[in-house]
């Protein structure tokens, strides 16, 4: 089967279960890393009393009047000024304006879709910014296209090397488990993707992205997809706790502020899930999750 051979398994059942045990992934990742966030907060909390209680996530279902819905799982913390970690499973059929924008849609307009989504702000600006999601899709019905597609990539404030380099080896790593051609394949797609056109610069330090991920081995490529939730699980809170208790200033907060609108500029006027989230009926307090609290445009 060709690399971009998007073919859906070809029963029914099947297919049910290839949906089921992704959107059961995608759930139980969520709910590993809301505890390791949460752990975050509580050691914060523990070293200092003075700061208040630790932040604690709250969970918000929604439900999509066309089909499906999901949860916002919200905190705002002692160390994570913002952060969402939302998951949906949503189905329907796609607008005829936007059906012939996804593979699988120009003849039939039907979809499903789960993932997980996060976006953390961070309130101490030497604690990278970081964004994560991963995907699963089915189009066009029996016969259609199906496909993984996620990333993971960093927003450094004040960039610091050792953390650049720490993520990046990890999520190598995840990609070289499965194929050498993947993390220079994705690596190179995220620095192009997470580019702001109208400002000639980079949105951060990149990561990795991959979309339409199909090669006809589904338990390999939902394989390397939880790879990806995993090998985030397993070094951005490392990078927390090995920064968040580094002093800053005025200054820097300011400047924090300012390079947040980077990422607004890019979220609103670029982003596809922004983009898929809206034309598809989605929760817009839940698209819109990724927004930090507060940005400057002085």
């Amino acid at each position: 089967m060709g690399k971009h051979d998007l073919s859906l398994p070809v029963t029914e059942d099947e297919r049910k279960n290839r949906q089921d045990q992704a959107a059961d992934w995608f759930r139980s990742l969520r709910d590993h890393i809301c505890d390791a966030f949460e752990a975050i907060e509580n050691d914060y909390a523990a070293a200092h009393p003075e700061a208040g209680a630790p932040g604690r996530f709250e969970r918000r279902p929604w439900d999509r009047p066309e089909g499906g819905g999901g949860v916002m799982s919200l905190m705002h913390g002692l160390v994570f000024e913002k952060v969402g970690v939302n998951i949906s499973t949503v189905h329907g059929r796609f607008s005829d304006e936007f059906k012939g924008q996804i593979p699988g849609t120009a003849d039939n307009p039907e979809f499903w879709a789960s993932g997980i989504s996060l976006v953390a702000h961070m309130r101490n600006p030497f604690v990278p910014a970081v964004h994560m999601n991963t995907r699963y899709l089915n189009t066009g019905g029996i016969g259609g296209k199906r496909w993984f597609g996620g990333g993971a990539d960093l927003t450094p404030i004040m960039p610091i090397t050792e953390d650049t380099d720490d993520f990046h080896s990890r999520l190598k790593a995840a990609c070289d488990a499965h194929d050498p051609e993947y993390y220079p394949q994705y690596k190179a797609w995220c620095d192009e993707y997470f580019y702001l056109p109208h400002r000639s610069e980079a949105r951060g330090a990149g990561g990795i992205f991959y979309d339409y991920l199909d090669e006809g081995d589904f338990e390999g490529e939902f394989a390397f997809t939880r790879d990806v939730g995993t090998a985030f699980l397993e070094i951005y809170p490392e990078l927390v706790r090995r920064r968040m208790e580094t002093p800053f200033t005025d200054a820097d907060r300011e400047h924090q502020l300012v390079r947040r609108g980077r990422y607004v500029e890019f979220n609103l006027l670029y982003d596809r899930g922004t983009v898929f989230g809206l034309k598809t009926g989605g929760n817009v307090e839940a698209i819109l999750m990724s927004l930090p609290p507060e940005v400057r445009w002085p």
